[in-house]
């Protein structure tokens, strides 16, 4: 296999981890953000939890796949992005770490009070994380500071940090927000049984109206701080159309209450919109604001060609048993949960 097509295999890969993450770790994220608003009561509580109480942490794993695919493959786009956006992803981390111990811990303690000061906890690191993400990719996408030596230009690092929150940037991160939100209260209506099930359809509504109002707004944003227009054309094709058009159909499903499709529907507009994003930026990595030919790219930020072929090698054994392993483990926690203190698990 020659040289550019192991690094256009590997950008490939790497856009699928990212995108294998942001449909399972997205409804995980709104699940996380909707618990202490729509779970009055602690059995409630403790049943929103328990729809993504066995995979949540699966769910991750995409994410640090994606990262150690990233430093692997393409050595100098994980230094340059990590170093340039060093606070951010450390707050993504804390974030992360927020929820997972509150995971575990919350239920240590029968106290009200402990129960939820985790709940408040498990929202605020879903949210964090999920703002920070939006924020980041809506930065990537409309170009960041990177001068000839792939070095992220950073003369007043705190203050060239918060440039991330930019208004693209910001419209990025609340727009993420919002479909998560969305996604996971979709996930909700598919796991829970009687009144808990109503509230997370009732609130779906809501929530649907501002996801599709921020969702417009970044797709006018788009074309104004990006170069899509030179990349895609004024009409972007098939695939971000359908991404749009996916999302405006999710409402129809929630008021006929067909659950499953109106997830789905979440779903497909998250992984287009995704797909969207790495075509915007194939071959570019990281696109420099200062000038496009320091823009990082599949070319001049890849490992060796070894390493990748070695890579390759080793992804196409275990990715098909992690595939496996993970699809067996939602077939087997399919059932919905119930309130029912009887069938509860802390």
């Amino acid at each position: 296999m020659s040289y550019e097509t192991l690094q256009t295999l590997w950008f490939i890969l790497i856009a699928i981890l990212w995108i294998g993450f942001y449909f399972l770790e997205g409804f995980d994220f709104g699940v996380g953000m909707l618990l202490p608003f729509l779970g009055k009561k602690d059995e409630e509580r403790r049943a929103i939890i328990n729809t993504i109480g066995s995979v949540w942490d699966g769910n991750e794993v995409w994410l640090l796949t994606a990262g150690g695919a990233t430093f692997a493959a393409f050595p100098h786009w994980y230094a340059t992005m990590f170093s340039g956006f060093y606070l951010p992803l450390f707050l993504l981390l804390v974030g992360l770490i927020i929820r997972g111990i509150s995971f575990e811990y919350r239920s240590k303690d029968p106290n009200p009070a402990w129960r939820n000061r985790f709940d408040w906890m498990i929202a605020v690191g879903s949210f964090l994380a999920a703002l920070l993400l939006g924020t980041a990719f809506a930065n990537l996408a409309k170009g960041v500071p990177i001068d000839a030596n792939m070095n992220y230009v950073s003369p007043n690092g705190f203050v060239t940090t918060l440039g991330l929150l930019n208004p693209y940037g910001l419209i990025g991160g609340l727009t993420t927000v919002t479909v998560f939100l969305l996604h996971g209260a979709n996930f909700l209506t598919l796991k829970l049984e009687g009144e808990l099930r109503e509230r997370a359809r009732a609130i779906s509504k809501k929530l649907y109206l501002a996801a599709a109002a921020l969702t417009t707004l970044l797709l006018i944003a788009t074309y104004i701080y990006t170069d899509i227009r030179t990349k895609l054309g004024v009409n972007p094709g098939i695939i971000p159309i359908a991404s749009y058009a996916a999302l405006l159909l999710t409402i129809s499903f929630i008021n006929r209450k067909m659950e499953g499709w109106a997830f789905i529907s979440v779903a497909a507009h998250i992984v287009l919109t995704q797909i969207t994003f790495f075509t915007l930026m194939f071959p570019r990595v990281m696109v420099s604001s200062l000038n496009p030919d320091w823009s990082l790219t599949i070319y001049n930020a890849s490992s060796s060609q070894y390493t990748l072929t070695v890579m390759s090698i080793v992804a196409l054994i275990f990715v098909p048993i992690v595939l496996a392993y993970q699809g067996w483990t939602y077939y087997m926690f399919r059932k919905r949960i119930s309130t029912d203190k009887k069938t509860l698990i802390y």
